[in-house]
């Protein structure tokens, strides 16, 4: 790729996870998930743009909740000069790129970004490459490019692409004559037939001055909303913040809806390099490595006389199948999913009970990651909790106190250095200390190893939000 075609990725890391719970949830969606080689879904994005001839450093668009997941799973890639700009609200795709096209702007007027999500698998990363050089090429002609993805069957999950007149000169390039919603079976398999139509994959390249023209032209208003937030973006730690006020007042739109579906300049560059978007557990069964009987077995899971099955444990339980066919079976710490897998699509609409009756498995994971570590709810009930805590070398949480709990700290392995009240301790292993609602308190790892803790929890009021930080390295509120 000729340097004046240098491209600047950009990365989307937001939404819900909704569709593989209970694996996958709001505090923890699917890019953050160990697909293959120990990397994650938004790991294995940011490393195929690692060549610095070819791509600027990513851009990462992130949801401010998961901010320090996303820069810990950036740093332990090895990635380097990656920026984080924190959306303070959701508002779909069409702000998110117009932010990224305005910042990019700043230093590169003419420059063309690649906009992509962060939770799709590429099995074919030289056959994506080579698609990415002819999107540049058509892109830096005057367009504004996605990516089509040849249909291998008859799938109502995708929105289409109808082609139009081909782009001489660029392949198999051609203009879009349509977009089309997800179809239903019949109209799909017509599409199929049909061999005019492509798969919807979401991803697109196109140079930036372009794109902010047409949606200057189509949707001023989010165009002017997105202005004021990146006018009004601050620096905080290794991230970048919109303005909170004129980003939540933009209103929520799509690239599709807002600018490709009315553009006189889509076009599309066909791609068959594996994509796979992981929409639901049915794709996850896809991907999966599966023994003779075509199960996939994933953890600590015995399979006997069964055949067709997803079968995952990831919190520790064992999952012991009998007899069983066709079936998705998933185990975490806190909860079990047990459907046929041609329905585990239909997840979404148990989540959505699960968040009307108030559970708060519908949104979190019993484990929940913090900047200095993590932590793993054990067991609550009444005025009690127990939690593990690991904190990571060299971090601290903040110091603080609550108002409606004393904790007890037990060592279980590692170094502790404890702030508690007046006094500085240091705790090893199988050493404790209490502390009394109201007292301010600290832990510190200084040692070289993980720091692991059991704390006990007593009190009338329990949850994450009786705390106040007095002071924190972290500069949460």
């Amino acid at each position: 790729m000729a340097e004046a075609l240098r491209l600047h990725p950009v990365i989307l890391s937001g939404g819900t996870g909704s569709r593989l719970w209970p694996l996958s949830r709001a505090n923890h969606p699917k890019q953050f998930l160990d697909f293959a080689d120990g990397r994650s879904l938004l790991q294995a994005t940011a490393l195929r743009f690692a060549d610095r001839s070819r791509f600027h450093p990513p851009l990462v668009i992130a949801n401010n909740d998961h901010r320090f997941t996303v820069g810990e799973q950036l740093q332990n890639a090895g990635i380097d000069g990656i920026r984080i700009l924190l959306e303070p609200v959701g508002r779909n795709t069409a702000p998110a790129a117009a932010t990224a096209a305005l910042l990019i702007r700043e230093t590169d007027p003419s420059g063309i970004m690649i906009l992509l999500p962060s939770d799709h698998v590429i099995g074919d990363i030289e056959a994506f490459q080579t698609a990415v050089v002819r999107a540049a090429e058509v892109a830096a002609q005057g367009y504004l490019v996605t990516f089509g993805i040849p249909p291998v069957s008859q799938s109502t999950e995708y929105g289409y692409i109808k082609r139009g007149d081909a782009l001489h000169g660029f392949g198999k390039a051609c203009r879009i004559d349509r977009f089309v919603e997800k179809p239903d079976a019949a109209t799909a398999a017509a599409y199929l037939a049909d061999g005019g139509y492509l798969w919807n994959s979401g991803m697109f390249v196109f140079p930036v001055a372009l794109f902010l023209e047409e949606l200057a032209v189509h949707r001023p208003d989010i165009l002017a909303a997105c202005e004021r937030a990146v006018a009004g973006r601050r620096a905080d730690l290794d991230f970048l913040r919109l303005e909170e006020n004129a980003f939540a007042a933009c209103p929520k739109d799509s690239i599709d809806y807002a600018v490709m579906e009315k553009t006189s300049r889509a076009a599309v560059v066909p791609g068959d390099f594996g994509w796979n978007d992981v929409g639901a557990w049915r794709a996850m069964w896809d991907l999966a490595d599966k023994d003779a009987a075509a199960n996939a077995v994933i953890g600590d899971v015995i399979a006997q006389d069964s055949r067709g099955s997803y079968l995952r444990s990831d919190g520790g339980t064992l999952v012991a199948a009998l007899g069983v066919e066709n079936l998705c079976v998933v185990a975490t710490g806190d909860a079990v999913f047990v459907a046929p897998l041609e329905r585990a699509a239909e997840v979404k609409r148990l989540v959505e009970g699960l968040e009307r009756d108030g559970r708060t498995e519908a949104i979190r994971t019993n484990r929940e990651l913090r900047p200095w570590g993590s932590f793993t709810d054990i067991e609550r009930a009444g005025r009690f909790k127990v939690k593990r805590l690991v904190v990571k070398p060299g971090r601290r949480l903040s110091l603080q106190k609550h108002a409606h709990r004393s904790e007890h700290w037990v060592v279980v392995q590692g170094t502790a250095t404890v702030v508690n009240g007046e006094r500085e301790m240091t705790l090893e292993r199988d050493q404790s200390t209490y502390i009394t609602a109201g007292t301010v308190h600290r832990l510190e790892n200084r040692g070289e190893d993980d720091l692991h803790l059991i704390e006990v929890q007593v009190g009338d009021y329990l949850e994450e939000d009786d705390i106040v930080r007095l002071e924190d390295d972290f500069k949460r509120g």
